[in-house]
């Protein structure tokens, strides 16, 4: 009971903060929906359809990039949640959470599984407005979609922790960020499938297949369509476990470089 105590105050406390915040929904939504439409719009012609490897499923390109900016919502989104610890670290509410009686990892955990949460709340917003929009998918496809969702959003949330760890001060944020959130996107299969950026470039294509987004992507990609990729599902689950050791440890008052 007690850690159940704990467990829902902190979600308590990151939904509130979320409903306080409707600014940051909205810009959630509104990001995705505009690379949807625009730029969906732009290189429709000249990409085509796309192709779901290794199954060889045919869908147009705005069916391609959905999963893709699902992903990109979880990603913004555990991002924000660094950006948040890193102020609840200048006023001293982070202090009060960790010096409580539960463990140390268990209350960073509770925080992830909380984010991710709310991460998964704004990605099914997505998929509703995309649906209104007219780009489908199938049924089952949504529901498969939840828990691959879930553990994306985990994994990115515990890479989130490890980025406001280090962090110190909230002007030197914006410039890390974009040197995480940026990369990890955009040498991602997110936009484009690996094949095609194996045809423009051979180390890029190496790039992507390393990045730890790339396999959240496609284990969202071929959930969405009613398949599974184990490859995906291990890579996104140890990187999961491997981020969530490095958070806890990060945040070891006895830690050094």
């Amino acid at each position: 009971m007690i850690y159940w105590y704990g467990f829902s105050g902190i979600c308590k406390r990151e939904l509130l903060r979320f409903w306080s915040q409707k600014s940051r929904f909205f810009s959630a939504l509104v990001r995705p929906l505009l690379w949807l439409i625009v730029f969906a719009a732009g290189f429709r012609a000249a990409l085509g359809i796309a192709i779901i490897e290794p199954y060889e499923t045919y869908i147009n390109y705005e069916e391609y990039i959905l999963p893709g900016l699902c992903a990109m919502v979880l990603l913004f989104n555990g991002m924000q949640s660094s950006l948040s610890m890193v102020y609840d670290r200048e006023m001293g509410s982070m202090k009060v959470l960790l010096v409580s009686p539960l463990p140390r990892g268990f209350l960073l955990l509770s925080k992830v599984v909380a984010v991710a949460l709310i991460s998964l709340l704004q990605a099914s917003a997505f998929l509703l407005f995309a649906w209104l929009y007219g780009i489908e998918a199938p049924l089952t496809g949504y529901l498969c979609a939840l828990p691959a969702m879930l553990l994306t959003a985990m994994m990115l949330n515990t890479l989130g922790l490890i980025i406001g760890a280090w962090v110190r001060q909230l002007e030197n944020f914006a410039g890390v960020m974009n040197f995480v959130i940026f990369p990890m996107f955009f040498m991602s299969s997110a936009l484009y499938p690996l094949w095609k950026m194996q045809e423009a470039s051979q180390w890029l294509y190496l790039i992507c297949s390393y990045n730890p987004f790339t396999f959240g992507t496609e284990l969202i990609r071929f959930a969405l369509y009613g398949e599974f990729s184990a490859l995906a599902f291990w890579v996104v689950t140890l990187s999961t476990l491997l981020f969530s050791v490095m958070a806890i440890a990060s945040f070891k008052p006895e830690r050094r470089f």
